[in-house]
């Protein structure tokens, strides 16, 4: 919902409630819901909720889905007004969305905000590229918090702020502008600081850089950067942007980890056969690399190489047994090439891994539908659930729940 759209116009508020004598604001986009199911909740529990501020709110509460921020960098208008408010000595509050959920003893939808997703679960929910994810974890803008075996997950709020940061500097926000709009948070939001742990924001050129050892990384292309900030004494290691660049005397002496990452470059550009060729480069100097396999598969499927994909993703299997992504994408191309029987055989493989992998319970779940065995199928829908409630894929597992007459929550 628009900060700036009008009042909803409330409905009479219960005489008791949590929330009974306050009077609500919401601003930044919800991690947990929908404004207007704030509003509703908010006058269940007794509170009184507007869309706009003014000196008779009590309570501001800040989504925690991304920053709130405008699109210039600033605070959100709500946030700026209430806080000249609040140092004008009015008694206004403002929460966080997840104190905001404890308040009301919602347990499990603060368990939705600090859910955590996989690179395809984000995908889905945040519309951005599984490689842009994985890119920005190559980067360091997004740590996993937990891996099992070689699947990485996230946080959603950390993801979701760093494709909020990125959307600003990609529309022309000056990295000083958005610092400034961050520090004005920092006494409101004690993390704010997290996604910049080990990452420096940089607009160059609209581009999102990171800094590592040898200078300044385009976050998204992975091209280096000119760098005027580093001294001219510096020593520091400049890579050409692409292996086409590399002078012949430099290539040479490439490693597997210099040819990957070239790869990866080329694949985020696009470049698919290029992204090949930099792979197989690798795969000469140190052929025993699931991942480098793994990666080439991802590139000659979007080439429309099916049978070289399945190949590959066979080899990184073949190389580690517990590589889930894998074995997933392993299920999907059978499944893609009409083999249900194998495609099952995978996905059965990847939750004998790790019995609560989301996206092998999805896709599971789909091959049991499309063969008409729908009691199974509902057991894994149902534990996809479990894990993701507000994604299209949450959406649809629950409308093939629906269809198969089994109740909703």
């Amino acid at each position: 919902m628009s900060e700036n759209s009008a009042d909803l116009t409330p409905t009479p508020p219960a005489q008791d409630g949590v929330l009974a004598g306050e009077r609500l604001s919401f601003t930044g986009t919800l991690a947990s819901m929908t404004h207007q199911q704030a509003h509703e909740l908010t006058e269940k529990n007794g509170g009184v909720a507007t869309a706009s501020v003014s000196r008779l709110t009590t309570m501001l509460v800040i989504g925690e889905e991304g920053w709130p921020l405008e699109e210039n960098g600033s605070p959100s208008l709500k946030l700026q007004q209430v806080s000249e408010w609040q140092h004008e000595g009015a008694a206004i509050r403002i929460v966080q969305e997840s104190d905001w959920l404890e308040m009301l003893g919602l347990d499990r939808r603060d368990d939705e905000v600090h859910r955590q997703y996989t690179p395809a679960m984000l995908s889905q929910l945040l519309d951005v590229p599984v490689g842009v994810i994985r890119s920005w974890e190559r980067a360091g803008l997004i740590r996993p918090v937990r891996r099992v075996f070689r699947l990485p997950y996230f946080n959603f709020q950390e993801v979701a702020g760093a494709r909020r940061l990125a959307e600003m500097i990609a529309d022309g926000v000056s990295k000083a502008e958005i610092q400034a709009g961050l520090a004005k948070l920092k006494h409101i939001l004690p993390d704010i600081d997290q996604p910049l742990l080990q990452l420096e924001l940089l607009a160059r050129d609209k581009h999102v850089a990171y800094r590592d050892h040898g200078g300044l990384v385009e976050t998204v292309s992975g091209q280096r950067l000119l760098d005027f900030d580093v001294p001219e004494t510096s020593t520091a290691k400049q890579e050409p942007n692409t292996a086409e660049d590399a002078p012949q005397n430099v290539q040479t002496h490439w490693t597997a980890d210099d040819w990957f990452e070239a790869a990866c470059r080329h694949l985020e550009d696009q470049q698919l056969n290029e992204a090949v060729e930099a792979f197989r480069l690798c795969l000469i100097d140190d052929p025993h690399r699931p991942d480098a396999n793994f990666q080439l598969a991802e590139v000659l499927y979007r080439l429309g190489r099916i049978d070289g994909a399945l190949e590959r993703y066979h080899v990184a299997v073949e190389l580690d047994h517990n590589y889930l992504e894998a074995w997933t994408q392993l299920g999907c191309l059978h499944a893609e090439r009409g083999e249900p029987q194998a495609a099952l055989e995978a996905f059965d493989v990847a939750l004998d891994v790790h019995a609560e992998y989301p996206d092998a319970h999805l896709h599971k779940a789909e091959i049991l539908q499309q063969l008409g065995r729908i009691e199974e199928a509902v057991e894994h829908w149902q534990t996809y659930l479990k894990f993701d409630t507000r994604g299209p894929w949450a959406d649809n597992a629950r409308r093939r729940l629906e269809a198969a007459g089994v109740p909703v929550e």
